[in-house]
């Protein structure tokens, strides 16, 4: 008896360590025992590398761009090729960004939804972007819709079949290479991951109970999906849909394989910003490549946002 209440005493908390309330005050102790000098040092270090590497060009992409005076930098914005280029951008992310959203919240339903054969084949191509550098991608392109590629003959010349009610047929691809075609596509390759990525995990971790649930009561498929599914990943959604749109208006490896560098016609704004650059207008390539740099701060700040609002739905999307 005695050893069971001297036990009881060892285990309670000391008065100090008690709250007026009677609860026990939990303290809380730092995850490593380093001297104050050795975190104040490491974090004056992370701090210098991002202001060395990040904010300060940054903050000099800014700079440059204004060095002429804002008359300059209007004039270089609004200029006749500097235009075309900033719509052709717009344009290619206007149609990429829907079609990788129809592609990966259908991907995302089919593997974390079904179980079928192939479904980690399918996860592993939907990362083969991340693996494969985007001038390759390009390349790609260009073995297949170049003038030697294999596909160029159905641009080239077209082919001719009969189909019993419609008759004869003429099929003829456009041009792809040096065209939009090709930047939509290469674009495409290498923006499709990031809506799938975003779902798969959150979709996986809420399981389909809901849905189950909505089918046993008579909803039809469109039905659990408007009014199911959708709701519960509106946010991470949103999410991939921003960080596809800013790969998207960024992109430069694999459009500038495909596209031909034609002023006015082919060039999107990086590339824009190399012709500029190369041919040493740096003012007018610095303007043009702050209206990049601001797209990016623009993304930035939805993405904290997003974060701090839903910060539980989209963190779910990391766990895993």
């Amino acid at each position: 008896m005695g050893d069971a209440i001297s036990a009881v005493i060892a285990v309670a908390p000391a008065p100090s360590a008690v709250a007026s309330s009677g609860r026990p005050v939990i303290r809380r102790h730092a995850a490593t025992n380093e001297p104050r000098w050795v975190q104040v040092l490491l974090a004056l270090g992370a701090l210098g590398f991002l202001l060395s590497f990040l904010l300060l060009p940054l903050a000099l992409v800014f700079v440059e761009a204004l060095r002429g005076g804002w008359t300059a930098f209007v004039a270089a914005i609004s200029e006749t090729d500097a235009l075309a280029a900033v719509q052709l951008t717009l344009l290619v992310t206007a149609i990429v960004v829907p079609l990788n959203l129809a592609f990966g919240t259908a991907a995302a339903w089919a593997v974390s939804k079904h179980t079928f054969r192939g479904k980690r084949w399918l996860v592993t191509l939907i990362d083969l972007p991340f693996a494969v550098s985007p001038v390759v991608a390009g390349l790609i392109y260009v073995l297949i819709f170049g003038a030697q590629g294999w596909a160029y003959s159905l641009i080239d010349e077209g082919c001719h079949f009969t189909l019993p009610l419609l008759g004869e047929l003429h099929l003829q691809l456009p041009k792809v290479i040096f065209a939009l075609p090709g930047i939509v596509l290469a674009t495409i390759f290498v923006t499709f991951p990031f809506i799938a990525r975003e779902l798969m995990p959150l979709m996986e971790q809420q399981g389909s109970d809901e849905e189950l649930a909505a089918l046993s009561l008579g909803a039809s498929g469109w039905q659990t999906f408007w009014r199911v599914t959708l709701p519960n990943i509106r946010w991470a959604l949103l999410y991939g849909v921003l960080l596809c749109s800013a790969r998207a208006l960024g992109e430069f490896g694999a459009v500038s394989v495909v596209s031909g560098h034609i002023r006015g016609r082919t060039n999107t704004l990086p590339l824009h910003v190399e012709i500029l650059y190369n041919e040493y207008a740096y003012s007018a390539a610095f303007a043009a490549a702050s209206l990049l740099a601001l797209t990016a701060l623009v993304t930035l700040v939805l993405k904290t946002w997003l974060e701090w609002r839903h910060g539980e739905a989209l963190a779910a999307n990391h766990r895993h």
